[in-house]
């Protein structure tokens, strides 16, 4: 299981416009990775819109956001299309970025509702976790990235 200091597994994957999406390529910068069950469920599609429209202030914050879940590429794209997200969603049928953060659940075979706040040298620095309290989810990232900011991001509230 992967712990708070660990490096974070290398991935690569396929976007929505059918360009390859690598993990590697965010380094040097915060990446909010979030794990989630299923495209169009409830529970998700209220989730996927909370960090949508919070993306904004968590770019503030210096994070770059990702959401992966177990679905095709088709399906992300076209989640991401009716939810109108303009950060990457990955499509992870394989599963094997979900086997590499140890987010499956054992019988279902889905994503558990985990995010993992990864900074700039690409290790992870925090692990958040809830399964049913879609909002806590959020309101957790958003706590954790404004408790520890990044020497060159501006805290939000912050006034030039």
């Amino acid at each position: 299981m992967i712990q708070v200091g660990d490096p974070a597994p290398e991935f690569t994957a396929t976007d929505c416009q059918g360009h390859p999406f690598s993990l590697a390529a965010l380094r040097g910068r915060r990446v909010v990775l979030f794990f989630f069950p299923r495209a169009f469920t409830i529970g998700c599609t209220i989730e996927i819109r909370a960090f949508r429209d919070n993306q904004a202030r968590i770019e503030a914050l210096g994070a770059q956001l990702v959401g992966v879940s177990v679905d095709s590429v088709s399906t992300q794209c076209a989640f991401a299309q009716q939810e109108n997200i303009h950060f990457s969603l990955l499509g992870d049928e394989q599963r094997s970025i979900s086997t590499a953060y140890d987010v499956l659940w054992p019988v279902l075979k889905v994503d558990r509702r985990v995010t993992f706040i990864i900074d700039p040298a690409g290790r992870v620095e925090s692990i958040i976790r809830h399964e049913v309290r879609v909002y806590r989810h959020l309101d957790d990232v958003l706590k954790y990235l404004q408790a520890h900011p990044l020497p060159s991001a501006p805290s939000e509230g912050s006034h030039a």
